[in-house]
């Protein structure tokens, strides 16, 4: 009976640093993912993108991993500065769930302006690596 408590306290504390180290290991891909973002750089982002990806903007519109990437070649969409505060990682098995506020400086088709989004992404891990699967956006309520 002592074995069968102590394996089990074994696996739960296995199953807790997974946990931990996954949510580690995606704080630092969405950190390369927002990076990818500012810098508009199409390889990072292909690479950080799963290729079933679902990318969710605040006006409703719905693009597709190729829609996303060819806004950045065309400069539809461009980063000037990000910030991310309140940021949450979930864990659930090989899927996380992150939320954050997502404040940023634009340059989208050279006009200059600013978006505060609340976002939430779905990663998912695939071999060694995090992939963004889903995204959506919302505007924040009024203050």
């Amino acid at each position: 009976m002592k074995y069968l408590v102590l394996m089990l306290a074994v696996v739960c504390g296995l199953s807790v640093n997974a946990q931990r180290s996954y949510a580690d290991q995606v704080t630092a891909t969405v950190s390369k993912f927002i990076k990818a973002l500012e810098d508009s750089d199409l390889q990072a982002l292909h690479s950080l993108a799963a290729p079933k990806l679902t990318y969710g903007h605040s006006s409703g519109k719905i693009e597709t991993k190729e829609q996303f990437l060819q806004t950045f070649k065309t400069g539809a969409s461009d980063f000037v500065s990000i910030k991310i505060t309140d940021q949450t990682v979930d864990i659930a098995g090989t899927t996380a769930i992150v939320r954050h506020l997502f404040d940023a400086d634009t340059n989208d088709n050279n006009k200059p302006g600013h978006v505060t989004l609340k976002v939430m992404t779905v990663w998912q891990k695939q071999g060694s690596k995090w992939v963004l699967l889903a995204r959506q956006a919302v505007k924040p309520p009024a203050q």
